[in-house]
């Protein structure tokens, strides 16, 4: 039986990828003692370490690794081990060429960089096993290693192959989907445009065609690459489960990362984690709030580990600005609020050779304890470890946001009303809001269970698969408070159009049809008016027939005006909003503060614009975060009658509380 992560590691855990393959072994103790005084108590080992571990077909040493894992674990540091399957070696390319991935344009991809490995090859697959084997027989009683960590970033470079392997293996995935030749003609809608097959060895993969794909294809095709990629995963996933049945396993997620289907793959994770670069630029880092939200959302909301972030800056960007001081520690301490029990970095030690010689690091090239980098690192490492009693605690939202990968994918393929469409974009918008607020979210899959919650957001949920409408219809049947935006419900699982009025799904629940779609051009905007006051709209109108909803804000221009815009409906105990345009920031602002109001949802405090406010709850207590986004101290007014105490300096603290610029509170009461 596999332990619990707060039984494996029931402290905060931090440190960061470590490399020490790239360092002379004197180094080795340097960076144990450096650690430990940095509050550093888990590191991740191996990543990208196979070509020194197997040096050759099946010549393995792990002498290196043996006194690695021994001196980290004399120093009271665990390791997530890594499976070390990240890059394959260059003699494993050169003696099995089929393992390279190949492009769209049926050219390989060479060694020299990293994850240009095949997943559908069985040659590869067969050497993973076997490293993985290795690795996990040599380790499964060491008592350094706390948690596996499989591959890395996973789809990262490369989330699709064009090899004839790949080619056949796809022909195999369409025939346990659809059986019969028939049997896909109608799902892919063959007989448009003379696409009708009747034999597998004539499918192709959707690429390099003279003009628009298939969508139904490129919609398959992406599930497929999905679900090789994942099964690359559950291989690596079933060998440990054998050898080591107590030691949980990960494998990290990424920002804004399209091709892999999170909801599903984290159903296979005993924890998850993900990687997190919020760009300086980018000032208030909401973006990357939402991302904590949607990382806890994936296991219904248990604590996630933020596996890599810098310290300082990234070597990636076209300008790569460095974390002003504070900010690092801030943004970590965001991350713990929003339901991080693990804050990690890339790298431990920044590198001298490669590609990523100038991404910022814990010790940076000075190898100065006394820099600044060092010097906050060892500052939040051991702040920290006063936080035991968090773990595992938990996140109570009553706002869910409805987030589907395979929607993303549908909704943004070729051949729409509006093809600069961005599904992110409507996410973020609505979201925004809620971060402004200080309103805990969820986000849920169609058919998540939603009777915890008040206040559904379904962002341009354009595909529905079939049943998923009775969920929405049920939570709002039952009180709950529905919000959906434009293009929603049009295609079903296979991008075929739901026929009967858009939405057809959602005609009952929203009390209305869509008689068609009036997308704006790239510079155009129109007005909608609302009680009288007007907001702007851009990039589409949909051309709403009420059937039973009510108007609750109309066009004002175009050759639609005074037709709705925005409409209310009332079904069984709830109500159901429509939204058919792109509204302003205000506007969704000012809407969402009344349905809050009627809701009775509201912040924990009354708090400055930039400050973020969250908690999190175990049975015993509330941890209150109070995060200053400003560059100037805020004075914040507390509960009446309550008295908290600081986490980090012990002190009780009543009625009010003073936050320096870029600083941070954690209370408990």
């Amino acid at each position: 039986m596999v332990k619990q992560i707060k039984e494996v590691m029931p402290h905060i855990a931090f440190g960061g990828d470590y490399n020490p393959e790239q360092w002379d072994e004197q180094v080795w103790l340097e960076d144990a003692k450096l650690m430990q005084e940095a509050g550093v108590n888990l590191v991740s080992v191996a990543i990208f370490s196979w070509s020194v571990i197997e040096r050759k077909e099946g010549q393995f040493d792990f002498a290196w690794l043996d006194k690695v894992l021994d001196i980290l674990h004399s120093h009271g540091i665990g390791v997530a081990l890594a499976t070390a399957t990240a890059s394959p070696p260059a003699w494993l390319s050169k003696e099995y060429p089929e393992v390279l991935a190949v492009q769209e344009n049926g050219v390989p991809f060479q060694v020299g960089s990293r994850q240009h490995y095949s997943p559908n090859s069985k040659r590869f697959r067969y050497a993973v096993k076997q490293l993985v084997t290795e690795m996990a027989n040599r380790y499964k009683d060491h008592p350094a290693v706390k948690l596996w960590h499989i591959n890395n970033e996973y789809g990262c470079h490369l989330a699709e192959c064009y090899s004839e392997e790949s080619l056949q293996a796809f022909r195999t995935w369409l025939k346990d989907r659809y059986h019969t030749m028939d049997n896909l003609n109608k799902k892919w809608g063959t007989n448009f445009w003379s696409q009708r097959y009747n034999a597998w060895d004539e499918i192709q993969f959707p690429a390099n065609l003279p003009t628009f794909y298939n969508p139904s294809q490129k919609l398959d095709y992406k599930r497929f690459m999905d679900e090789a990629i994942f099964e690359l995963y559950k291989t690596e996933k079933e060998v440990l489960r054998d050898i080591t049945p107590e030691i949980p396993v990960f494998t990290n997620f990424m920002y804004e990362f399209k091709p892999l289907n999170y909801f599903e793959w984290a159903k296979d994770m005993d924890l998850v984690t993900w990687d997190s670069y919020p760009d300086p630029r980018e000032g208030k880092p909401y973006r990357h709030a939402m991302h904590h939200d949607l990382m806890r959302s994936l296991k219904h909301g248990q604590p996630f580990y933020l596996m890599e972030q810098v310290t300082s800056h990234v070597n990636w960007r076209d300008i790569n600005l460095t974390k002003k001081p504070g900010e690092m520690r801030l943004w970590s301490y965001s991350t713990v609020a929003r339901g991080g029990d693990g804050v990690m970095y890339f790298q431990w030690r920044q590198g001298r050779a490669g590609a990523e010689k100038f991404h910022g690091a814990m010790v940076p090239h000075s190898n100065n304890p006394k820099s600044r980098t060092y010097q906050e690192v060892k500052q939040l490492g051991n702040e920290l470890k006063q936080l035991d009693g968090l773990v595992d605690a938990r996140t109570n939202a009553k706002v869910a946001i409805v987030f589907d990968w395979e929607n993303w994918w549908a909704v943004e393929l070729e051949g729409k009303p509006h093809n600069k469409l961005s599904y992110l974009n409507q996410v973020y918008q609505y979201y925004r809001v809620f971060y402004e607020k200080n309103i805990a979210v969820d986000f849920v899959d169609p058919t998540s269970d939603l009777s915890d919650y008040q206040l559904v957001v379904a962002p341009m949920l354009y595909m529905i698969r079939d049943g998923e409408e009775k969920n929405l219809e049920q939570f709002v049947d039952q009180g709950g408070t529905l919000v959906v935006s434009f293009f929603s419900g049009i295609a079903d699982q296979q991008d075929h159009i739901h026929l009967g009025g858009y939405p057809a799904p959602l005609r009952k629940l929203l009390g209305l049809t869509v008689e068609e779609f009036a997308p704006m051009a790239d510079e155009e905007t129109n007005t909608i008016v609302a009680n009288g006051e007007p907001s702007t709209v851009d990039t589409w109108a949909d051309i709403i027939r009420l059937e039973g909803a009510k108007s609750i804000a109309t066009f004002k221009e175009n050759w639609y005006q005074d037709s709705p815009a925005v409409t209310i409906h009332q079904y069984g105990k709830g109500s159901s909003i429509y939204i058919g345009t792109n509204p302003s920031e205000a506007y969704v602002d000012n809407l969402f503060e009344g349905i809050l109001q009627q809701l009775s949802i509201s912040a924990p405090l009354s708090v400055p614009t930039n400050v973020e406010v969250v908690e999190r709850k175990n049975s015993n207590e509330t941890y209150l975060f109070i995060l200053n986004h400003n560059t100037d101290p805020v004075t914040i007014s507390l509960d009446k009658g309550v008295t908290y105490t600081n986490c980090l300096n012990k002190q009780k603290v009543t009625d009010e509380i003073h936050i320096g610029h870029t600083d941070v509170a954690i209370l408990t009461y």
